[in-house]
């Protein structure tokens, strides 16, 4: 029993030293510690042998083995130079964590800055009906005013790419009862040229407030309160007369370039100051659609360019830098 064992180790041994590949030392080792293999083998003999002869034979039989395990283990190493290489201590690889974009932080941000101001936050389809998206806005068929904006037709003449978010507005009238107060950022799609300042995918974040007794002075508070706010008490902001079909009076609202410092620049079309915002009076004519008297309730809409926002928050100067997956701009 001894000899057949010392013999087991010896050939063992002597293949394991003279192997040149990972995939015969496998074989070898499951040739000799295997399920099946030499050594699980002269196990099942070992029941039938005396007590004595079974301690002195366990002992050669574990010796026998661990030498061929160690011998495969070492043989392992050698072939895999690399496990040697291993430092436990070292510190490990960093987790890439994931950013905010641009766009998002900032909606985000304004959120924040509105729902102090009272508003809540809503959110409405991407694809729209010539209805929710023209119609109840003051833009019956055949209006001049859908000659401004060029749209992205899923199914003409009635389904729509949502060529702005006032369409959330035609819901809210709709479904809400006043008072209230909403904003809603969201994705928009036009028919557009890209260029530094103009894309044929952008955001837009609108608000609207209905109830009684609201005025024009209301909106002109609101807005400039979140211009200090969002962009710092330093800067400044105009007020101009503007038409809107949604809104009666129009009007609207740019702040200083500070791209130039208010010396022209193609990000401001070298004006000096750059168009943030458009908005106004609520037309009565929204509010006759959905059943809500405009002798007793007004309110007031704004619309602004949530891309324009960032990239005047950030200075980023090329609106298409906003969505060719650059990195550099992570928040």
């Amino acid at each position: 029993m001894r000899e057949k064992l010392q013999n087991i180790k010896n050939e063992a041994l002597a293949q394991i030293i003279s192997v040149s590949d990972q995939e015969e030392l496998e074989r070898l080792r499951a040739h000799y510690l295997g399920k099946f293999g030499q050594l699980a083998q002269f196990a099942k003999e070992l029941p039938k042998l005396s007590p004595e002869e079974r301690i002195n034979a366990g002992k050669i039989f574990n010796d026998a083995k661990t030498a061929i395990e160690n011998a495969v283990n070492s043989k392992t190493q050698i072939q895999n130079p690399k496990s040697q290489n291993l430092d436990e201590t070292l510190p490990g690889v960093p987790v890439r964590v994931g950013l905010l974009h641009p766009i998002s932080a900032v909606a985000r941000e304004m959120n924040d800055i509105f729902r102090y101001l009272g508003f809540s936050v809503a959110d409405g389809p991407e694809i729209e009906n010539d209805e929710f998206n023209f119609t109840r806005l003051n833009l019956p068929l055949n209006h001049p005013g859908r000659d401004l904006q060029d749209s992205l037709y899923i199914k003409e003449p009635n389904i729509v790419l949502r060529t702005h978010t006032s369409s959330v507005e035609s819901h809210i009238l709709e479904t809400h009862k006043p008072p209230y107060r909403f904003v809603f950022p969201g994705k928009s799609y036009r028919y557009e040229n890209v260029s530094a300042s103009n894309h044929m995918v952008f955001y837009q974040y609108q608000g609207v407030a209905v109830g009684e007794n609201i005025t024009l002075a209301n909106l002109k508070s609101t807005l400039e309160t979140f211009v200090h706010m969002f962009f710092g008490p330093e800067r400044k902001s105009r007020f101009r007369c503007k038409y809107y079909p949604e809104v009666e009076p129009g009007i609207g609202v740019d702040i200083d370039c500070q791209f130039c410092n208010q010396k022209g620049c193609s990000v401001c079309k070298n004006r000096g100051w750059i168009e943030m915002l458009g908005g106004g009076m609520v037309h009565p004519n929204m509010f006759r659609v959905v059943g809500i008297d405009p002798a007793k309730y007004s309110g007031f809409a704004w619309g602004m360019g949530l891309d324009r926002i960032t990239m005047a928050r950030y200075k980023i100067n090329d609106i298409r830098a906003l969505f060719n997956g650059n990195l550099v701009y992570k928040i």
